[in-house]
Protein backbone atom coordinates (compact mmCIF):
# COMPACT_ATOMS: atom_id res chain seq x y z
CA UNK A 1 0.00 0.00 0.00
CA UNK A 2 1.33 2.87 -1.04
CA UNK A 3 2.23 4.99 2.47
CA UNK A 4 3.28 8.83 3.43
CA UNK A 5 6.94 8.65 4.33
CA UNK A 6 7.83 12.21 5.70
CA UNK A 7 6.34 15.71 5.80
CA UNK A 8 8.11 18.59 4.67
CA UNK A 9 7.58 22.15 5.69
CA UNK A 10 4.23 23.55 7.38
CA UNK A 11 2.26 21.42 10.02
CA UNK A 12 -1.41 22.14 11.08
CA UNK A 13 -1.41 23.31 14.85
CA UNK A 14 -5.35 20.85 15.21
CA UNK A 15 -4.77 19.39 12.00
CA UNK A 16 -7.16 22.13 10.23
CA UNK A 17 -5.40 25.50 10.15
CA UNK A 18 -2.21 26.34 8.26
CA UNK A 19 0.59 28.09 10.86
CA UNK A 20 1.96 31.30 9.52
CA UNK A 21 3.77 30.89 6.45
CA UNK A 22 6.85 32.62 7.42
CA UNK A 23 9.91 31.56 5.60
CA UNK A 24 12.99 29.50 7.48
CA UNK A 25 14.95 26.55 6.65
CA UNK A 26 11.83 23.98 7.51
CA UNK A 27 8.77 26.30 5.96
CA UNK A 28 7.46 26.79 3.02
CA UNK A 29 4.74 28.71 1.13
CA UNK A 30 2.95 27.64 -1.49
CA UNK A 31 5.64 25.24 -3.10
CA UNK A 32 4.37 24.20 -6.92
CA UNK A 33 7.57 22.51 -8.15
CA UNK A 34 9.92 19.32 -6.97
CA UNK A 35 12.77 17.31 -8.43
CA UNK A 36 14.05 14.31 -6.63
CA UNK A 37 16.55 11.85 -7.76
CA UNK A 38 18.99 9.14 -5.71
CA UNK A 39 20.47 11.73 -3.47
CA UNK A 40 18.72 15.14 -3.96
CA UNK A 41 15.61 16.69 -2.87
CA UNK A 42 14.90 19.64 -4.50
CA UNK A 43 11.82 22.31 -3.92
CA UNK A 44 10.21 25.49 -5.92
CA UNK A 45 9.60 27.18 -2.85
CA UNK A 46 7.08 29.15 -5.09
CA UNK A 47 5.44 31.58 -2.45
CA UNK A 48 8.84 32.63 -0.87
CA UNK A 49 10.33 33.12 -4.47
CA UNK A 50 13.09 30.68 -3.22
CA UNK A 51 14.57 27.34 -4.45
CA UNK A 52 14.99 24.93 -1.43
CA UNK A 53 17.68 22.04 -1.45
CA UNK A 54 18.41 18.79 0.49
CA UNK A 55 21.90 17.20 0.08
CA UNK A 56 19.49 13.63 1.00
CA UNK A 57 16.75 12.45 0.94
CA UNK A 58 15.01 13.40 4.01
CA UNK A 59 13.40 10.59 6.02
CA UNK A 60 11.87 12.49 9.02
CA UNK A 61 9.03 15.14 9.36
CA UNK A 62 10.15 18.98 9.40
CA UNK A 63 13.53 18.19 8.19
CA UNK A 64 15.56 21.30 7.47
CA UNK A 65 16.96 22.09 3.91
CA UNK A 66 21.02 22.70 3.59
CA UNK A 67 20.50 25.34 0.71
CA UNK A 68 18.79 28.14 -0.46
CA UNK A 69 18.49 30.07 -3.75
CA UNK A 70 17.59 32.81 -4.73
CA UNK A 71 17.17 34.76 -1.17
CA UNK A 72 20.32 35.72 0.54
CA UNK A 73 19.33 34.08 4.12
CA UNK A 74 16.46 31.42 4.78
CA UNK A 75 14.28 34.39 6.14
CA UNK A 76 14.27 36.22 3.39
CA UNK A 77 11.17 36.22 1.05
CA UNK A 78 9.63 38.18 -2.20
CA UNK A 79 10.28 38.40 -5.80
CA UNK A 80 13.63 39.92 -7.22
CA UNK A 81 15.56 38.59 -4.60
CA UNK A 82 14.23 40.79 -1.96
CA UNK A 83 14.74 43.65 -3.91
CA UNK A 84 17.96 42.86 -4.89
CA UNK A 85 17.05 42.09 -8.79
CA UNK A 86 16.23 39.33 -10.83
CA UNK A 87 20.33 38.73 -11.65
CA UNK A 88 19.82 36.57 -8.65
CA UNK A 89 16.62 35.80 -7.71
CA UNK A 90 13.11 34.59 -8.84
CA UNK A 91 9.63 35.35 -9.31
CA UNK A 92 7.30 32.55 -8.59
CA UNK A 93 9.60 29.38 -9.93
CA UNK A 94 7.68 26.84 -11.15
CA UNK A 95 9.44 24.12 -12.40
CA UNK A 96 12.62 22.52 -12.02
CA UNK A 97 15.05 19.10 -13.50
CA UNK A 98 18.61 18.20 -12.81
CA UNK A 99 20.26 17.37 -16.14
CA UNK A 100 24.22 15.82 -16.24
CA UNK A 101 24.55 17.71 -13.34
CA UNK A 102 22.88 21.35 -13.89
CA UNK A 103 20.04 22.62 -12.79
CA UNK A 104 17.30 23.93 -15.01
CA UNK A 105 14.92 26.07 -13.00
CA UNK A 106 11.51 27.81 -14.40
CA UNK A 107 11.03 31.54 -13.40
CA UNK A 108 7.58 32.12 -15.29
CA UNK A 109 6.97 35.99 -14.23
CA UNK A 110 10.96 36.36 -15.05
CA UNK A 111 9.88 35.16 -18.30
CA UNK A 112 12.47 32.76 -18.49
CA UNK A 113 14.76 29.49 -17.74
CA UNK A 114 17.60 29.68 -15.83
CA UNK A 115 20.85 27.56 -15.82
CA UNK A 116 23.22 26.57 -13.09
CA UNK A 117 26.41 24.72 -15.20
CA UNK A 118 26.50 22.61 -11.47
CA UNK A 119 23.87 22.48 -8.78
CA UNK A 120 25.22 25.12 -6.18
CA UNK A 121 26.80 23.21 -3.29
CA UNK A 122 26.43 26.60 -0.95
CA UNK A 123 23.54 29.08 -0.71
CA UNK A 124 23.38 32.08 -2.31
CA UNK A 125 24.97 31.11 -5.71
CA UNK A 126 23.45 32.93 -8.79
CA UNK A 127 22.58 31.39 -12.27
CA UNK A 128 25.14 31.34 -15.08
CA UNK A 129 22.42 32.17 -17.62
CA UNK A 130 18.57 32.37 -18.65
CA UNK A 131 17.26 30.78 -21.62
CA UNK A 132 14.67 33.00 -23.44
CA UNK A 133 16.46 36.66 -21.95
CA UNK A 134 19.69 38.91 -23.31
CA UNK A 135 20.64 38.67 -19.61
CA UNK A 136 19.83 37.92 -16.20
CA UNK A 137 19.32 41.39 -15.82
CA UNK A 138 16.20 41.57 -18.29
CA UNK A 139 12.36 40.19 -17.54
CA UNK A 140 10.14 41.27 -20.10
CA UNK A 141 7.74 39.00 -21.98
CA UNK A 142 8.94 37.79 -24.80
CA UNK A 143 11.99 39.61 -24.56
CA UNK A 144 9.88 42.84 -25.11
CA UNK A 145 8.93 41.69 -28.42
CA UNK A 146 7.32 39.67 -31.23
CA UNK A 147 7.17 36.24 -30.00
CA UNK A 148 9.69 34.09 -31.65
CA UNK A 149 11.73 30.65 -31.34
CA UNK A 150 13.87 32.06 -28.57
CA UNK A 151 11.41 34.01 -26.68
CA UNK A 152 9.32 33.11 -23.59
CA UNK A 153 6.19 33.78 -21.73
CA UNK A 154 5.46 32.56 -18.29
CA UNK A 155 7.21 29.23 -18.73
CA UNK A 156 6.32 27.42 -16.15
CA UNK A 157 7.17 23.73 -16.86
CA UNK A 158 10.70 21.99 -18.36
CA UNK A 159 11.29 18.75 -18.58
CA UNK A 160 14.41 16.44 -20.42
CA UNK A 161 12.98 13.53 -22.60
CA UNK A 162 14.79 11.96 -24.83
CA UNK A 163 18.62 14.02 -24.65
CA UNK A 164 16.11 16.95 -25.52
CA UNK A 165 15.07 20.18 -23.35
CA UNK A 166 11.21 20.92 -22.96
CA UNK A 167 9.26 24.14 -21.94
CA UNK A 168 6.24 24.34 -21.56
CA UNK A 169 5.37 28.73 -23.08
CA UNK A 170 2.39 28.65 -20.95
CA UNK A 171 1.81 32.17 -22.10
CA UNK A 172 2.64 31.46 -25.22
CA UNK A 173 0.32 28.64 -25.90
CA UNK A 174 2.95 26.36 -26.85
CA UNK A 175 5.82 23.52 -25.77
CA UNK A 176 9.42 24.48 -27.46
CA UNK A 177 11.66 21.97 -27.86
CA UNK A 178 15.35 22.18 -28.29
CA UNK A 179 18.00 19.37 -29.32
CA UNK A 180 19.99 19.38 -26.30
CA UNK A 181 20.72 22.10 -23.44
CA UNK A 182 20.29 25.74 -25.49
CA UNK A 183 22.81 28.37 -24.40
CA UNK A 184 20.92 31.67 -24.06
CA UNK A 185 20.38 32.82 -27.78
CA UNK A 186 19.74 29.67 -28.96
CA UNK A 187 16.25 29.81 -30.61
CA UNK A 188 14.39 26.19 -30.08
CA UNK A 189 14.77 23.49 -33.12
CA UNK A 190 10.75 22.66 -32.50
CA UNK A 191 7.30 24.44 -31.73
CA UNK A 192 5.17 22.43 -30.41
CA UNK A 193 1.44 23.98 -30.33
CA UNK A 194 1.22 26.82 -32.85
CA UNK A 195 1.28 26.91 -37.16
CA UNK A 196 4.49 28.59 -36.68
CA UNK A 197 7.17 30.37 -34.57
CA UNK A 198 4.73 33.95 -34.18
CA UNK A 199 1.53 32.62 -33.08
CA UNK A 200 0.54 32.42 -29.63
CA UNK A 201 -3.28 31.96 -29.72
CA UNK A 202 -5.06 30.18 -27.03
CA UNK A 203 -6.00 26.85 -28.60
CA UNK A 204 -4.65 27.61 -31.92
CA UNK A 205 -7.26 31.27 -31.87
CA UNK A 206 -10.18 28.05 -32.19
CA UNK A 207 -11.91 25.35 -30.54
CA UNK A 208 -10.20 22.69 -28.45
CA UNK A 209 -8.39 19.67 -30.58
CA UNK A 210 -5.43 17.47 -30.58
CA UNK A 211 -3.42 20.01 -31.78
CA UNK A 212 -3.76 22.82 -29.46
CA UNK A 213 -2.82 23.70 -25.88
CA UNK A 214 -4.70 26.40 -23.41
CA UNK A 215 -2.11 25.98 -20.59
CA UNK A 216 0.71 24.08 -21.21
CA UNK A 217 2.62 23.43 -18.04
CA UNK A 218 4.60 20.41 -17.49
CA UNK A 219 6.30 17.67 -19.72
CA UNK A 220 7.63 14.26 -19.78
CA UNK A 221 7.96 11.64 -21.63
CA UNK A 222 10.28 9.10 -23.19
CA UNK A 223 11.75 8.40 -26.57
CA UNK A 224 8.55 6.40 -27.23
CA UNK A 225 5.82 8.86 -25.75
CA UNK A 226 5.72 12.45 -24.94
CA UNK A 227 3.36 13.68 -22.47
CA UNK A 228 2.25 17.26 -21.96
CA UNK A 229 -0.53 17.82 -19.20
CA UNK A 230 -2.45 20.88 -20.74
CA UNK A 231 -3.79 22.24 -17.52
CA UNK A 232 -6.11 24.91 -18.96
CA UNK A 233 -7.81 22.18 -21.29
CA UNK A 234 -8.27 19.84 -18.19
CA UNK A 235 -6.59 17.13 -19.95
CA UNK A 236 -2.66 15.16 -20.78
CA UNK A 237 -2.10 15.17 -24.18
CA UNK A 238 0.26 11.89 -26.07
CA UNK A 239 2.68 11.88 -29.03
CA UNK A 240 3.99 9.29 -30.17
CA UNK A 241 7.96 9.07 -30.68
CA UNK A 242 9.75 12.16 -31.01
CA UNK A 243 7.82 15.66 -32.71
CA UNK A 244 10.31 17.25 -34.59
CA UNK A 245 7.76 19.61 -36.13
CA UNK A 246 4.28 20.84 -35.11
CA UNK A 247 1.94 17.96 -35.28
CA UNK A 248 -1.09 16.69 -33.58
CA UNK A 249 -1.48 14.18 -30.46
CA UNK A 250 -2.13 10.90 -30.28
CA UNK A 251 -3.65 10.58 -27.62
CA UNK A 252 -5.66 12.42 -24.72
CA UNK A 253 -5.93 11.25 -21.40
CA UNK A 254 -8.57 13.50 -18.62
CA UNK A 255 -11.05 14.06 -21.95
CA UNK A 256 -13.23 11.68 -23.87
CA UNK A 257 -11.54 12.98 -27.38
CA UNK A 258 -9.50 15.52 -28.71
CA UNK A 259 -12.22 18.16 -29.20
CA UNK A 260 -13.46 17.76 -25.16
CA UNK A 261 -12.26 20.35 -22.57
CA UNK A 262 -14.67 19.87 -19.81
CA UNK A 263 -14.20 21.12 -16.62
CA UNK A 264 -16.69 19.41 -14.34
CA UNK A 265 -18.43 16.54 -16.37
CA UNK A 266 -21.73 15.10 -15.42
CA UNK A 267 -21.71 12.66 -13.24
CA UNK A 268 -18.38 13.86 -11.23
CA UNK A 269 -14.67 13.17 -11.71
CA UNK A 270 -14.01 9.07 -11.23
CA UNK A 271 -11.01 7.84 -12.58
CA UNK A 272 -11.18 9.01 -16.28
CA UNK A 273 -11.38 13.25 -15.82
CA UNK A 274 -9.10 15.83 -14.81
CA UNK A 275 -9.45 19.22 -13.62
CA UNK A 276 -6.30 21.34 -13.76
CA UNK A 277 -3.87 18.90 -13.76
CA UNK A 278 -0.60 20.93 -13.59
CA UNK A 279 2.18 18.45 -13.10
CA UNK A 280 3.26 14.92 -14.62
CA UNK A 281 6.11 12.33 -14.12
CA UNK A 282 7.51 9.05 -15.09
CA UNK A 283 7.70 6.12 -12.76
CA UNK A 284 8.65 2.19 -13.12
CA UNK A 285 6.49 0.85 -10.80
CA UNK A 286 3.47 2.66 -9.24
CA UNK A 287 1.38 2.43 -6.05
CA UNK A 288 -0.62 -1.05 -5.16
CA UNK A 289 -3.88 -1.26 -7.78
CA UNK A 290 -1.55 0.16 -10.91
CA UNK A 291 -0.15 -2.70 -12.99
CA UNK A 292 2.66 -1.37 -13.46
CA UNK A 293 5.85 -2.48 -12.59
CA UNK A 294 9.40 -3.70 -13.59
CA UNK A 295 8.04 -7.37 -14.07
CA UNK A 296 4.78 -6.32 -15.54
CA UNK A 297 5.35 -6.62 -18.85
CA UNK A 298 4.69 -2.94 -19.72
CA UNK A 299 6.48 0.67 -19.48
CA UNK A 300 6.13 1.57 -16.16
CA UNK A 301 3.44 4.54 -14.95
CA UNK A 302 2.40 7.90 -15.78
CA UNK A 303 1.12 9.77 -12.60
CA UNK A 304 -0.39 13.04 -12.67
CA UNK A 305 -1.17 15.48 -10.32
CA UNK A 306 -4.98 16.42 -10.46
CA UNK A 307 -4.74 19.75 -8.71
CA UNK A 308 -8.17 20.93 -8.26
CA UNK A 309 -9.51 17.49 -7.54
CA UNK A 310 -6.89 17.40 -4.78
CA UNK A 311 -5.48 13.99 -5.66
CA UNK A 312 -2.62 11.94 -8.01
CA UNK A 313 -4.03 9.62 -10.63
CA UNK A 314 -1.61 6.52 -12.15
CA UNK A 315 -1.92 5.29 -15.75
CA UNK A 316 0.30 1.80 -17.00
CA UNK A 317 1.79 2.85 -20.06
CA UNK A 318 1.00 2.71 -22.44
CA UNK A 319 -2.78 3.21 -21.55
CA UNK A 320 -5.03 1.02 -22.36
CA UNK A 321 -6.79 3.22 -25.00
CA UNK A 322 -5.88 6.21 -26.97
CA UNK A 323 -9.31 8.69 -25.92
CA UNK A 324 -10.09 9.09 -21.69
CA UNK A 325 -8.35 5.70 -20.39
CA UNK A 326 -9.39 5.60 -16.87
CA UNK A 327 -7.16 5.75 -14.19
CA UNK A 328 -5.85 2.55 -12.06
CA UNK A 329 -4.76 3.68 -8.97
CA UNK A 330 -5.29 7.23 -6.84
CA UNK A 331 -3.43 9.03 -3.80
CA UNK A 332 -4.50 11.35 -1.59
CA UNK A 333 -8.61 10.30 -1.72
CA UNK A 334 -9.70 7.22 -0.22
CA UNK A 335 -11.45 6.24 -4.02
CA UNK A 336 -11.92 8.02 -7.60
CA UNK A 337 -15.12 9.35 -6.47
CA UNK A 338 -13.51 11.63 -3.63
CA UNK A 339 -11.99 15.51 -5.00
CA UNK A 340 -12.64 17.42 -1.60
CA UNK A 341 -9.40 19.44 -0.42
CA UNK A 342 -7.92 17.26 2.32
CA UNK A 343 -11.08 14.76 1.84
CA UNK A 344 -12.90 17.61 3.40
CA UNK A 345 -11.82 16.33 6.68
CA UNK A 346 -8.45 17.47 8.10
CA UNK A 347 -4.66 17.92 7.13
CA UNK A 348 -3.37 14.31 7.37
CA UNK A 349 -0.58 12.59 6.34
CA UNK A 350 -2.38 10.86 3.63
CA UNK A 351 -4.69 13.81 2.39
CA UNK A 352 -3.66 16.54 -0.34
CA UNK A 353 -4.98 20.26 -1.10
CA UNK A 354 -4.22 21.29 -3.78
CA UNK A 355 -0.89 19.28 -5.10
CA UNK A 356 0.54 21.55 -7.69
CA UNK A 357 3.80 19.87 -8.75
CA UNK A 358 5.58 15.76 -8.53
CA UNK A 359 8.25 13.73 -9.23
CA UNK A 360 8.69 10.07 -9.07
CA UNK A 361 12.40 8.48 -8.83
CA UNK A 362 12.93 4.27 -8.06
CA UNK A 363 9.22 4.45 -6.33
CA UNK A 364 9.29 7.25 -4.08
CA UNK A 365 7.20 10.12 -4.94
CA UNK A 366 7.58 13.97 -3.85
CA UNK A 367 4.36 15.89 -4.39
CA UNK A 368 4.46 20.08 -3.65
CA UNK A 369 1.30 19.76 -1.93
CA UNK A 370 0.56 23.70 -2.38
CA UNK A 371 -2.81 24.19 -0.69
CA UNK A 372 -1.18 22.77 2.65
CA UNK A 373 2.23 24.79 2.13
CA UNK A 374 4.31 21.20 2.32
CA UNK A 375 6.05 18.88 0.48
CA UNK A 376 4.65 15.17 0.72
CA UNK A 377 7.12 12.26 0.09
CA UNK A 378 5.22 8.82 -0.45
CA UNK A 379 6.44 5.35 -0.95
CA UNK A 380 4.79 4.03 -3.72
CA UNK A 381 7.00 0.49 -3.94
CA UNK A 382 5.26 -2.48 -3.80
CA UNK A 383 5.76 -5.25 -1.51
Amino acid sequence: MSRPLAWLGAYSPGRLALPDAKPTRSQMYAPRGVWLDAGRLIVCDSGNHRILIWNAIPSEDREPADIVLGQATFEDEGPAAHGRGPGNGFHLPTGVIVVDGKLIVADPWHHRVLVWNAVPDRSDVPPDYAIGQNSLSDVERNRGRAVGRDTLYWPYGVGWVAGRLHVADTGNRRVLIWDGLPSRDEPADVVLGQPDEHSADENRGGPVSHASFRWPHAIAGTGDLLWVSDAGNHRVLGWNGRPDGDRAADWVLGQKDFSSAWEMPHGGQGSSRLRFPYSITLCNNGPVGCSAGSDSGKDGCLAVADTANNRVLFWEMPPASRHGAPAEAVIGQIDFAGNGENRWDAVLHDTLCWPYGICMHDGLLAVADSGNNRVMLWDCRKG
